[in-house]
């Protein structure tokens, strides 16, 4: 978890894109979810006040920064149907053991016409793929900076065209992107004005709606 939180502290610029990158693609909304609300780094600074996560650690810190945090798992949200008008999941989908039972739990406890808001890092991207170990030839820079990431290692991420088949199937649509961070997190001196659609950025956002 300290870790996990260091990240961000080390790469204030990156971390501040990835939270600009989010906030453009929020819509408004009353009452919001975070899922995998883990320290409450992005739940927090946009006004998300509920959470779920698995880990008593994190949510401790949650807790800290405002963010009502009730321990569970995406697949199965402590929560009635209907309940909410906006589900944020950053830097999580990655980990869920079922992702398609997950993203059908959050259209759940959606309102009608509510929306979900998902960051990630996109697998195919140069982050992505360091983050994976597909460096072929790297160098000892590049292993070192791929270690620092241990959050992500020992997983499997997304690319944007997996994350479209599985919020299609769980029933959203008007799919919406953005993308930033456009090197290395560790480069960065500016925070970067998010750009629409996926390809170049390393961490993607993807806003869909539910039905009405």
């Amino acid at each position: 978890m300290e870790r996990y939180d260091r990240w961000f502290e080390r790469n204030r610029a990156a971390y501040l894109s990835e939270l600009r990158a989010v906030e453009s693609l929020m819509p408004r909304f009353q009452r919001g979810l975070g899922v995998g609300v883990g320290t409450g780094r992005f739940s927090a600074p946009l006004g998300v006040s509920v959470g779920v996560d698995p880990s008593g650690a994190m949510i401790k810190v949650a807790r800290e920064r405002g963010v009502l945090v009730v321990r569970g798992v995406a697949e199965r949200l402590p929560f009635g149907d209907e309940k909410f008008d906006l589900v944020l999941m950053v830097t999580v989908v990655f980990l869920l053991e079922d992702r398609a039972t997950a993203f059908r739990e959050a259209g759940r406890v959606l309102k009608p016409g509510g929306s979900i808001v998902v960051g990630f890092i996109d697998r195919d991207s140069p982050i992505g793929r360091r983050y994976q170990g597909e460096g072929e030839g790297e160098s000892e820079e590049a292993t070192e900076k791929k270690h620092k990431s241990g959050f992500y290692s020992g997983v499997r991420l997304l690319a944007p065209v997996e994350m479209v088949a599985l919020l299609e199937e769980a029933g959203f649509r008007d799919l919406a992107f953005v993308q930033t961070l456009y090197c290395e997190p560790e480069d960065m001196k500016a925070v970067e004005t998010p750009q629409p659609g996926y390809g170049r950025g390393s961490f993607v956002v993807i806003r869909g709606d539910k039905g009405r």
